[in-house]
């Protein structure tokens, strides 16, 4: 069926006109309010942020078309260098006159940043420089609408406390970036009582040889939990050789921080598979219909433009950057800014000259509104209290194949938990039973760092010690009043202590030395403790420390207590228990009945009246205690009837 061709009438194409001039008007009222953006364009976090300020500019005025201000953002290049960042502020300053500075990128260019806008009263604006020693007490005028990096450090030591580790070992690099967060890791780490023996700091001239040195010096030390602090270039480079030096094998653990955690996209293959079993920790999204309509969108526009680019994902620090143009844009028409200029001092013009800058006229207002801009951005919640970006939750990954698994969440209220929404009040935890079971280096679930307990091989007195193999796996089985002890100490403590007993032997499975020699290995580090009825000796003082013995020794005083009269008329009976009692009582009888049948037809003693003759015969068994009976034992016998007579009476009691 044919169409018919439409024909554009007069009053239809004047229409077209008046509505194409009406656009450029409200374009054209629009008052453009110059905005420097300093980034390192050739860096994964520069790329991805200079094409999500594009377009967060371009989607904040198709919403907001009846605002009377536009931004206009003027991009310059620092690269990585500290002075290029703080010659282009410069030079944005002073011929172009921004309001406002997004960037730089680097917390060790920002550090010179933030005084030149102190000095030029102009917000720097910095959703990359996470380092803590940069803050608003340096200069007001600088605005953080990233998170702190030492927001993370709360929950950096409670996966430490989680998994029991009582050492660690924090690998840095040497730049305003890595040295920033160290004296919160320590003070942190000390808190739950977890010693760092050694930091290993790492500067971004090291080459690969440099760093291999650094790593075989901690596998030398027999250091198996490592905390990384690093950006992602320098952060890949030492997993790489990690793998080389056999320390990404099962008995290690990795955990890296946020800067790393959050740039892991853009890694490569090589890189992610020599991370395998890391655990990393980064703030989280989330999710919602405009952040994923975002994403298809920036993921269609950046393919295009950037073909050659390996970002594959939108990170952290790109959402970060989209919501700052919109804080900026909205303080912006919230501060009414007009057209605006920095006034001079009083000096010659001069372009290295930075007391010429002046003062920005709309910079205090401009300061105030943004901080307190607050929304819904595509990174969560924008809300900025002391200049900073309010921490959110965290979640913590498990890095398996070249995915990010995520085995749970770290919040400041609630601790550690598996799911981050859940109804009702829940205690602050730090149980490792509240995650997910990582996969760890080595492609194993077994917990690395076990504590290595030396026990001795011997072949007396196993009441305290014993060892024995188990025929099926050939596994020693170490039992004993010592062993029980350890353990009953270790069930006690408030978190998780793993252990595995380690007997001290050799090849054969027979005694590799004596106890100084087992006290040695501990020393030698290659046990962390030793178990067993070991002997507390000053030589053996000098080099490892002893527990106390399990009966505590010391003076005592033996008193007399007040007790019942009732009771102490019997005390004498206390000594022997009853079923003794009765058999020594029987045998006096039996006894004392053997010699009646042998002596009363002889002997007149053992005669007369059944009562005396009873008496008489009780009387000797008891007597055979003292002394040995002779002839005339029975004629002084005779001389003492009266106390036969109450014998013989005691006797008729004692048998009713």
């Amino acid at each position: 069926m044919a169409i018919p061709k439409q024909k554009f009438t007069l009053p239809f194409f004047t229409l077209l006109l008046v509505n194409l001039w009406s656009n450029q008007m409200v374009i054209m009222a629009m008052e453009s309010i110059p905005i420097g953006v300093v980034l390192d364009l050739n860096s994964t976090v520069g790329e991805m942020a200079e094409s999500c300020m594009s377009m967060a500019v371009s989607d904040f005025y198709a919403l907001n078309v009846d605002f009377k201000t536009r931004l206009a953002l003027f991009t310059r290049d620092s690269s990585s260098d500290v002075v290029a960042a703080t010659s282009s502020v410069l030079d944005l300053m002073k011929n172009d006159q921004v309001h406002a500075i997004i960037g730089p990128q680097k917390s060790s260019q920002a550090k010179f940043v933030i005084e030149l806008g102190g000095k030029a009263e102009v917000p720097i604006v910095s959703f990359s420089a996470t380092s803590p020693t940069l803050s608003a007490t340096q200069s007001k005028y600088f605005v953080r609408t990233a998170q702190d990096d030492s927001s993370q450090v709360k929950a950096i030591s409670s996966i430490v406390q989680a998994y029991g580790w009582r050492e660690i070992v924090p690998i840095y690099e040497d730049t305003e970036y890595g040295n920033g967060l160290v004296p919160f890791l320590l003070d942190a780490f000390q808190e739950i009582d977890t010693r760092v023996p050694y930091g290993s700091r790492i500067p971004l001239y090291f080459n690969d040889t440099q760093i291999m040195s650094e790593l075989h010096k901690l596998k030398e030390m027999k250091k198996s939990i490592f905390l990384v602090h690093m950006s992602a270039s320098l952060g890949s480079r030492l997993f790489l050789l990690a793998k080389d030096a056999g320390m990404m094998s099962e008995g290690y653990a990795w955990l890296v921080t946020a800067g790393l955690s959050a740039l892991l996209d853009p890694l490569g293959s090589e890189v992610m598979d020599s991370m395998q079993g890391v655990l990393g920790i980064k703030p989280h999204i989330p999710s919602s219909k405009k952040l994923e309509s975002f994403k298809s969108r920036w993921r269609k526009k950046f393919t295009i433009s950037k073909p050659q680019s390996k970002i594959n994902e939108l990170n952290l620090f790109g959402l970060w950057a989209y919501d700052t143009v919109w804080a900026i844009a909205m303080a912006v028409e919230k501060a009414g800014i007009v057209h605006s200029r920095y006034v001079k001092p009083n000096t010659s013009e001069s372009t290295v000259d930075i007391a010429a800058l002046g003062k920005s006229e709309t910079g205090p207002r401009l300061l105030s509104s943004i901080l307190s801009t607050r929304f819904q951005g595509l990174g969560g919640d924008f809300h900025l209290a002391g200049g900073e970006r309010v921490p959110s939750a965290f979640e913590i990954l498990n890095l398996i194949g070249k995915a990010e698994r995520v085995i749970g969440y770290w919040t400041p209220e609630r601790g550690l938990s598996r799911n981050l929404y859940t109804n009702g009040k829940i205690a602050y935890s730090t149980s490792k039973n509240k995650l997910k079971e990582p996969i760890w280096p080595g492609d194993t679930t077994q917990q690395p760092k076990r504590l290595r307990i030396g026990v001795p091989l011997k072949t007396g007195f196993n009441e305290f010690i014993k060892v024995e193999w188990n025929p099926e796996d050939d596994k020693p089985i170490v039992s004993g009043f010592t062993r029980d002890v350890f353990v009953s100490v270790v069930e006690a403590l408030p978190f998780p202590l793993p252990y595995e007993f380690i007997p001290f032997v050799n090849k054969n499975k027979q005694s590799a030395g004596t106890y100084n020699d087992l006290l040695e290995q501990i020393k030698l580090k290659n046990f962390d403790a030793a178990v067993g009825d070991i002997t507390i000796i000053a030589n053996r003082s000098t080099y490892v420390d002893f527990t106390l013995p399990f009966s505590e020794s010391g003076i005592t005083m033996v008193v007399l207590t007040k007790r019942d009269e009732r009771e102490n008329m019997w005390i004498f009976l206390k000594p022997l228990s009853l079923e003794l009692w009765l058999t020594t009582g029987i045998a006096f009888i039996l006894t004392g009945l053997v010699v009646w049948v042998l002596e009363h037809r002889e002997n007149k003693v053992f005669r007369g009246k059944p009562a005396q003759q009873l008496g008489t015969t009780l009387w000797f068994s008891f007597s055979t205690l003292f002394f040995a009976h002779s002839n005339f034992s029975f004629d002084l016998i005779t001389l003492i009837f009266p106390f036969l007579d109450f014998l013989t009476t005691a006797s008729k009691f004692m048998l009713l």
